[in-house]
């Protein structure tokens, strides 16, 4: 049948749609986007396959070829567009005009056109290069693409033949053909390859990357960027891409020697400007290695007149930055911003009060490890031979493997203040689920603080009737599970009695009427709405509250789990902190040293959320116990206090010079 459509040239002019194009009813198909690849290519190699065209009333109808069509009349009215008017000619076939079959002519030529497969597609780029002489810049105005994404696929197309091979026979996957592209040398390509195909195992596109990882270090990466001025002065060899961002830095063992270089550089500043005893380096922070290391704190010191007007400075400004983060209208961006800027002012105010002792300096050191992207200096370090001497030093103020600082992570005001409501919040779902306990309470506070001579026996609730306003920089993002406690126990409640419809005479009569379990019920109900945000109650300070939550909440984990809300808050360091040190997962927090703070938010989110099947028995008991400590209050049975405001000496970070 094709054989009978005689050639014909017509006018870009005379051309118009036909009814029986079977694309005719999705109109985005011609948008100016879905054809601008199209109208590059005809711009500069011309009409490569002629249009099928049938004559309709004086006109020639499109019946195969619409996008073609549509990219003709672009360039027409293209004026950049040199050589297309209306009366340019194009090369057509024509079908005859009593054919019956057009729609299925129209079909054929829609569907039975394979798509192109997609290493056919790098390798032809990669041809056009090599064979045609073609640039990036000249492939990209000829298929109307960027020059990035041509790129993208003459990376692809230049990967070693044996890969790509591979790739055909479906003994790999597309996307592990791929991942090969992360190092521009075919030879490094094919030495990885036959590295990991020796084993009868699947080969997974994330085992190439980490085995390329080995071979160099991209200038992209943050380590690579980092070292990059010093290790091109000194000659290292760097294997280019097409794309910049991954040519790789090939002598790994001089990208170390350099880092390294650099990160005892920052450790030494840091110790001269500390006057501490030593200065050391390593890539990553070992937290295993470390753990046989004591450490040292900064104690308190008077400041001077100059460092008082500071702190006096920042306290004022802090004030300010506390009100502007009560707007509930803040975006999440300005919250975060005005939050980093309360962190840095906090730190900046603690440095101002705090000092290392003399004795402290004579030991203790600073090392500085790469993590998340920048220098992290580990301040007040004290090695293992010489720990047994800082822990009988008189200042009190080392620990050492054994005798762990519970405050070893600072908390700033803002996060102290939310963190006392969260659990103000758990302690009244432990209440309203104690209802006898939480009666006796409120009715021994109500008869003491009216029959006994002096101070009310405790200050922790409120016994004016008046429900406690607990405030919260982000109250919809801490963990629901006290909120879930508390609305259960409201549904049980018997509140038949408190119809607006009776007097208050009639509602007390109900009220008197109800069993005696009902009206404990209600009246824990009521008490525990009035606990202040509140942390640990101190004995001396407060010898009831303190017995009393000890009693009906031993456990603050079964009413509040920590989340990503609260993780968010942390600096990276806690983080890793708190994973290495306080969860005993020393080795998933050297991992992560190198993931963003995002995540390792997220890792710690679904740890806490479900842990995971993988853990330990000692490490899941400790993931199922974790809290900030002023906030257990089995834990804080101590005759002082819990501190807030900590000194955090681990978490400097240096600048890269």
């Amino acid at each position: 049948m094709t054989a009978s459509f005689k050639p014909v040239s017509v006018a870009i002019g005379d051309l118009t749609a036909h009814s029986a194009n079977v694309r005719s009813n999705s109109p985005e198909t011609y948008d100016s986007e879905n054809i601008a690849h199209l109208k590059a290519s005809i711009a500069v190699l011309g009409l490569l396959q002629p249009l099928l065209v049938q004559k309709l009333d004086g006109k020639y109808a499109v019946l195969a070829g619409g996008r073609r069509h549509a990219a003709l009349n672009e360039l027409v009215a293209d004026k950049a567009a040199k050589g297309f008017t209306s009366k340019t000619e194009i090369d057509c076939r024509l079908v005859p005009e009593d054919c019956d079959v057009t729609t299925a002519l129209s079909l054929a030529e829609n569907i039975t056109q394979a798509p192109m497969n997609a290493i056919d597609e790098f390798e032809a780029f990669a041809r056009m290069m090599k064979v045609d002489g073609q640039t990036p810049e000249t492939i990209a105005k000829t298929f109307g693409a960027t020059v990035a994404a041509v790129k993208g696929r003459l990376r692809y197309g230049l990967i070693h033949p044996d890969i790509r091979a591979a790739a055909r026979a479906k003994a790999i996957t597309l996307d592990t053909m791929k991942a090969f592209a992360e190092h521009p040398s075919q030879d490094v390509q094919k030495e990885v390859f036959e590295a990991l195909t020796t084993e009868d195992s699947y080969l997974q596109a994330y085992t190439v990357r980490q085995a390329l990882k080995s071979r160099g270090v991209q200038i992209s990466d943050d380590i690579g960027a980092f070292v990059r001025a010093d290790y091109e002065a000194r000659g290292g060899a760097v294997a280019a891409d097409l794309l910049e961002e991954h040519s790789v830095l090939e002598n790994a063992a001089l990208v170390e020697v350099i880092l390294l270089e650099k990160l005892g550089a920052a450790a030494e500043e840091a110790r001269a400007k500390l006057g501490l005893a030593w200065a050391d380096a390593m890539v990553r922070y070992d937290y295993a290695t470390m753990a046989d290391y004591g450490r040292v704190y900064p104690g308190p010191i008077e400041p001077d007149e100059a460092a008082q007007k500071r702190i006096d400075e920042i306290t004022a400004e802090l004030e300010k930055l506390q009100l502007e983060m009560e707007d509930e209208g803040l975006e999440d961006d300005a919250y975060t911003a005005l939050y980093e800027r309360v962190d840095a002012l906090e730190d900046e105010a603690r440095d101002l009060q705090e000092a290392y002792g003399a004795e402290d300096l004579a030991r203790a050191g600073v090392i500085a490890s790469w993590s998340g992207g920048q220098v992290t200096l580990h301040v007040g370090l004290v090695r293992p031979e010489d720990k047994q001497e800082a822990s009988q030093s008189p200042s009190g103020n080392q620990t050492g493997k054994d005798e762990p600082d519970p405050g070893e992570i600072a908390y700033p005001a803002s996060l102290a203040e939310d963190l006392k409501t969260e659990r103000a919040m758990a302690l009244g779902a432990a209440m309203a689920m104690n209802p006898e306990a939480t009666l006796d309470l409120t009715l021994f506070k109500l008869v003491s603080d009216v029959l006994a001579s002096g101070m009310s026996v405790t200050q922790a609730i409120k016994i004016d009737a008046r429900k406690e306003c607990r405030s919260h920089a982000k109250m919809d993002e801490i963990d629901g599970a006290s909120l879930e406690q508390v609305a259960a126990a409201h549904n049980a409640l018997d509140l038949s009695w408190l119809d607006e419809a009776r007097s208050p005479a009639d509602q007390f009569a109900a009220f008197r009427a109800l069993e005696a379990a009902e009206k404990a019920k209600l009246v824990a109900y009521a008490t525990a709405s009035t606990t202040q945000s509140c942390f640990a109650r101190d004995r001396q300070r407060d010898s009831l509250m303190h017995d009393f939550e000890i009693e009906i909440m031993p456990d603050i984990r079964a009413h509040w789990t920590p989340n990503a809300a609260l993780f968010n808050r942390f600096k990276k360091a806690w983080l890793l902190k708190i994973l290495g040190e306080d969860l005993g997962l020393a080795q998933e927090a050297v991992t992560l040293a190198s993931s963003s703070k995002k995540e390792i938010v997220a890792f710690c989110d679904k740890l806490f959320a479900e842990p995971f099947a993988t853990l330990t028995d000692a490490q899941r008991a400790a993931v199922a116990a974790w809290c900030p400590p002023m906030m257990q209050t089995a834990g804080s049975a101590t005759d002082e206090a819990p501190t807030v405001e900590i000194s955090e000496p681990d978490t400097g970070v240096a600048k890269a010079a």
